[in-house]
């Protein structure tokens, strides 16, 4: 049976080449893969007038899913929009995972400590294991 997965990434060229990737699959996997997305926020400050209606509308999305996935890319670290969503994902008790583009990238400071299950490679098996498991 599939699980709800909200997907975080911060909205740039590679991050978003990877989030299309796992569109992709999810496409071919519906067993496995039940993947949501928000792409809402994109280009919208954390502190806009904007926000409040977006974080109602991404923590409704991250409280609907079993699983939060975060793509971590070469700035995830330094986004205020990913910092948000990964404690709204530890507020309403969510299993994290979380995997990196490129080893050398930085992990966001958040998700340690949380249980946070961190996917050796972005591969399909080592994804839909993590989420599976």
């Amino acid at each position: 049976m599939a699980k709800k997965v909200f997907v975080s990434y911060k909205s740039n060229t590679e991050d978003t080449t990877y989030k299309n990737l796992l569109v992709a699959w999810s496409k071919s996997d519906k067993e496995h893969f039940d993947l949501k997305f928000n792409d809402t926020s994109v280009g919208v400050s954390i502190n806009s007038a904007n926000a409040a209606y977006i974080k109602s509308v991404i923590k409704a999305r991250i409280k609907d899913s079993k699983v939060f996935l975060m793509i971590i890319g070469k700035n995830t670290h330094k986004s205020e929009w990913c910092s948000w969503e990964i404690e709204k994902a530890v507020e309403l008790n969510k299993k994290i995972v979380a995997v990196k583009i490129d080893s050398d990238y930085t992990t966001p400071s958040g998700l340690y400590g949380i249980g946070t299950k961190f996917v050796g490679s972005f591969k399909y098996e080592s994804i839909k294991k993590a989420i599976d498991d």
